[in-house]
């Protein structure tokens, strides 16, 4: 297949963040997920919730700005906005055990066509977390994956079965990618967006379960 453009971290990003709804409480994963905070839409109210305890936080700081006592899951400053609280971990993780948080976004190694979700270890390098991941990808109400379509040497990365340790099984609704937006349905894997000269034809080329192709499929939108 000929090199094609696919999209960017922050692009990725911004198409995720098209998903929050005014009021959303949502939680943003370590990396790629993080960089959704920046890209709110305008006239919407979020509250980004992480897990070392704080709810209402803003967009990422500049460079060599910001408070290094208040951070994203990454490690990166945040801006404080009006309102916004901090509080113990253990309260944080019965918000979220508890269904308070209405969307997740995580990073993945691997997902399968039913949703299961593989994040937490990479069998050949023997590194892994047991953590927040698997509270997260059970208790909200909405599990959003962004990450690459495939691995760095081109294999893919969305399954027919993971073939990674499984973080949690059927978790995962919404898939968005360098070349394509898939929603977890019953039946499957639909395609719903794909990127800018991309074809459903090519984006299934790299996709190992074959995908259901929504009638109104079209290119990714960003506004």
């Amino acid at each position: 297949m000929q090199e094609k453009q696919k999209l960017d971290r922050e692009t990725i990003a911004l198409r995720v963040a098209k998903e929050f709804q005014d009021g959303d409480v949502v939680n943003l994963g370590l990396g790629l997920p993080g960089l959704a905070s920046n890209f709110v839409p305008s006239g919407r109210e979020v509250l980004f919730q992480a897990e070392i305890g704080v709810l209402g936080f803003g967009e990422l700081t500049a460079p060599g700005e910001g408070d290094y006592e208040l951070v994203n899951a990454s490690g990166q400053t945040v801006r404080e906005q009006p309102g916004m609280s901090c509080f113990d971990h253990a309260e944080s993780f019965v918000m979220i055990r508890g269904g308070h948080v209405d969307i997740s976004v995580m990073g993945a190694f691997q997902v399968s066509e039913k949703g299961d979700l593989a994040n937490y270890m990479v069998p050949e390098r023997k590194i892994g977390t047991i953590g927040g991941a698997m509270d997260l990808a059970i208790g909200t109400k909405k599990l959003i994956v962004a990450m690459n379509h495939t691995t760095k040497d081109g294999q893919p990365r969305i399954l027919k079965k993971c073939t990674y340790p499984i973080t949690a099984l059927n978790c995962v609704d919404l898939i968005v990618t360098d070349i394509a937006v898939m929603e977890v349905i019953e039946k499957g894997l639909l395609l719903r967006e794909v990127a800018p000269g991309w074809t459903p034809e090519e984006v299934q080329q790299l996709t190992e379960p074959a995908l259901i192709v929504d009638p109104d499929c079209q290119e990714i939108t960003l506004m």
